[in-house]
């Protein structure tokens, strides 16, 4: 019988070795590594980390992402029903069905809520060029400045630090990274070795202190959507053109050019609008997840694999990730390979649900920064 894989793991497994990584490292390691920690079971309509689910509508499936603390507070919105008590999930399937998947992700999305439908098409390409500037020559190892959370950004951030790179992780005093409390195994195995800063982003002397950080940065990675920056008084196109070989990697749940750029989105429902789950469908009959919130890991292996080859190349970049976008890209390069086995592995991903996630060796944790533990280390020299 042939062994339960993880979707795509193939394609991550790819992207590993074109970057050089070391042949400890595989891309099924990478993408179970949150599911081996935790003892997760293949998902259903629930997926494996439980704070995604796919609904039934009257014309399709959508996936909704409930992880923050105001999104249950948005239901009666999005359904338009001031009487849907939003910490009923009968109620909640319920109305799901009532309605038009369609008309659903519109309305969510204006509301800042994490959904995708099944059967959508990303909107934005997998990486977009924003701007452009000068080379550098470089003389010493590379300095990462890490602002982004949760795993997407973390694990890039992480495997560039892998080729030598020093990584300094800055995370809010107000906002500190989720993970930190709410996952510290995974968060352990991707934020290892970094250096930390903690600042006050509403202090004026601290947002310069980043900026003038990230002035002397080879690599800044952020998930920010657009106007965030901007309210910081960061403006990324304009740094790019200004810091020789500066290379801006901006990750985002689906774009950020026109509506897209405001539309929230997270690994699992991320990898809806990708395909993946379109794809399980197809090959097994199954509605269901496939994998565990794969667009992070994918993004975050795309997303370092395309900032090395930019430091390679030495110019200036600012590159904007879609993870909707990858997603469908790393499911196409996969179909293009080998269809039948995709779709082999697909269907037996299908039948397995309940059952164990594909057994994976966990890496050990290393060194661990407590919040602000480096600040006189790096803010000092800016």
């Amino acid at each position: 019988m042939r062994p339960l894989t993880l979707p795509l793991a193939g394609w991550a497994e790819g992207e590993l070795r074109a970057m050089g990584m070391p042949a400890g490292l595989s891309g099924a390691m990478l993408m179970g590594e949150r599911a081996a920690l935790n003892g997760f079971a293949v998902p259903g309509v629930v997926s494996a980390g439980g704070g995604c689910r796919l609904y039934t509508t009257r014309d399709g499936h959508v996936a909704l992402t409930l992880a923050r603390d105001d999104d249950r507070a948005m239901l009666p919105a999005l359904f338009q029903n001031g009487e849907l008590d939003p910490d009923d999930d009968a109620q909640i399937v319920t109305a799901f069905r009532a309605c038009s998947a369609d008309a659903l992700v519109v309305q969510g999305r204006m509301l800042g809520l994490a959904i995708a439908r099944m059967g959508e098409v990303p909107v934005s390409p997998p990486c977009q060029v924003t701007a452009d500037g000068a080379a550098k020559v470089r003389t010493g190892p590379l300095l990462v400045v890490d602002l982004s959370a949760l795993w997407a950004g973390p694990l890039a951030a992480h495997l560039i630090g892998l080729t030598g790179a020093q990584v300094v992780k800055v995370e809010s005093r107000n906002r500190p990274d989720r993970m930190r409390e709410g996952d510290p195994a995974l968060f352990a195995r991707i934020n290892q070795d970094k250096a930390n800063v903690a600042l006050d982003l509403r202090d004026r002397a601290d947002r310069e202190a980043l900026i003038a950080l990230i002035r002397r940065a080879d690599v800044v990675i952020e998930a920010a959507r657009p106007r965030a920056l901007w309210q910081l008084g960061i403006d990324a196109d304009a740094l790019v053109r200004a810091v020789p070989g500066l290379v801006w990697m901006t990750i985002t749940g689906h774009g950020a050019t026109g509506e897209a750029g405001d539309w929230i989105g997270f690994g699992d429902d991320a990898s809806v609008a990708g395909g993946v789950s379109d794809a399980l469908s197809t090959a097994s009959g199954t509605i269901a997840f496939g994998g565990d919130a794969c667009a992070d890991p994918l993004t975050g292996i795309h997303a370092a694999r395309l900032a090395l080859e930019r430091i390679r190349n030495g110019r200036a970049a600012r590159m904007i990730l879609s993870m909707s976008a990858i997603v469908a890209m790393a499911l196409d390069s996969a179909r293009r390979r080998d269809e039948k086995a995709l779709m082999t592995d697909l269907q037996a991903w299908g039948a397995a649900q309940g059952q164990a996630f594909p057994a994976t060796a966990v890496r050990p944790a290393g060194r661990v920064a407590a919040m602000g533990q480096d600040n006189a280390i790096w803010l000092a020299r800016c």
